[in-house]
């Protein structure tokens, strides 16, 4: 009887399409919504709106030239896609017998650049997500305050977006004279701002309606669907590449790592939010040691890597805790100074992959919110 009267009031239904010039999408993505009347049956994400080629370029590039092609997958986070890529290339000539000794300089200058851009990068979502939800003041503090990490990125790399800074066996330029100074200042005016973020959009009512137990997301399902990051964390799995599995200096530094406890919706927002203090301790403890091992009067930034670079030849992939998750660098190399083949693992791919497990059953405003807490760049996703 039950399911004759569902028949019955079941409606026709509808096509939505949802994009792919829609603004909550965070890119050039196109849903295609199946819904009947309000409630969402099916969400298929349509992608490659943005697709530019990277891993076939690759392959006719030298290593070097690579670099700025990783700046613009996921444009956001630009500092932490070339240091994942930077340390693969270093790990094919470790594994080779040949392995780069990069300054102590060189490694404390991109934890402080990578956690810098990671700041930058929650500061955009959480900005954009509160504007999607229909908050605008967030979007304003958060555009404010990260163009404060934008002008120390010109100052020591000389761009705002895509910098080309970290290279094969160090960076590219040395720290300004009062480059941390300019630092501990940010620092110390924007640790106190995440209270005002949180007094702002997390504890609003209207954002919490909205987001609290909406697309909840089990560990067991985060797991099986390959997330990472904070939408992993979200989940309430506590993995950290950075405390799990260090890579460069991280292993020198104390932090701890948020996590969620429903895998809803705000929870993989607040874990960002919880993220801004994480690094800002670490790019702290790196000034600091920094200072008082004298390394501040040191020079020395860029391994011994002369000339042509021609990694031995091998198979390596290497992964780094970016923003979003964990990006992974597969290379193929025999030798020569062009890579054989290049394989990008993003995290935003693996997020986006979910969607129709997310979505199924909630209404098609919800999908806004969805959208918003996987925090998505389309250049990592199509590539």
């Amino acid at each position: 009887m039950r399911q004759a009267v569902a028949r019955e009031l079941r409606s026709d239904e509808m096509i939505i399409n949802m994009g792919p010039q829609h603004p909550s999408t965070h890119g050039v993505l196109r849903l295609e919504l199946k819904a009947d009347g309000e409630i969402v049956e099916e969400a298929i994400p349509h992608i490659g709106y943005l697709h530019r080629d990277f891993e076939k370029h690759a392959e006719k590039l030298p290593y070097p030239q690579i670099i700025p092609y990783t700046d613009r997958m996921d444009y956001i986070a630009a500092m932490n896609n070339e240091l994942g890529f930077c340390l693969a290339v270093e790990a094919l000539f470790e594994r080779g017998g040949k392995p780069i000794e990069i300054p102590e300089k060189g490694q404390y200058i991109r934890v402080i650049v990578a956690e810098l851009n990671r700041i930058a990068s929650h500061l955009l979502a959480f900005g954009t997500y509160g504007m999607d939800i229909g908050a605008f003041t967030p979007f304003l503090y958060a555009f404010r305050d990260r163009e404060q990490v934008l002008g120390l990125f010109e100052e020591v790399s000389g761009a705002r977006l895509l910098y080309n800074y970290i290279r094969i066996g160090g960076v590219a330029r040395d720290l300004t004279p009062d480059f941390h100074h300019k630092t501990r200042r940010f620092l110390d005016y924007f640790e106190p701002q995440i209270d005002t973020y949180n007094d702002l959009l997390s504890k609003n009512k209207v954002f919490l309606e909205r987001t609290r137990g909406v697309a909840v997301m089990s560990a067991e399902q985060a797991i099986s669907y390959g997330w990472t990051g904070p939408n992993l964390r979200g989940s309430g799995v506590k993995w950290d590449l950075r405390k799990d599995e260090p890579y460069g200096i991280y292993d020198r530094f104390e932090f701890d790592v948020p996590v969620g406890e429903t895998g809803d919706c705000w929870d993989r927002y607040f874990v960002r939010m919880e993220e801004f203090r994480q690094s800002v301790r670490i790019v702290r403890q790196a000034l600091h040691q920094m200072e008082s091992s004298g390394l501040l009067q040191s020079d020395e930034i860029m391994g011994k890597v002369r000339g042509t670079i021609r990694p031995p030849a091998g198979v390596v992939y290497s992964r780094t805790e970016a923003p979003r998750g964990d990006l992974g660098f597969y290379i193929v190399c025999d030798g020569t100074e062009y890579p054989q083949r290049l394989k990008v693992r993003s995290p935003c791919f693996t997020a986006l992959s979910a969607m129709q497990e997310l979505s199924r059953g909630l209404m098609v405003a919800d999908m806004i919110a969805i959208i918003g807490s996987i925090d998505i760049v389309m250049g990592e996703v199509d590539r």
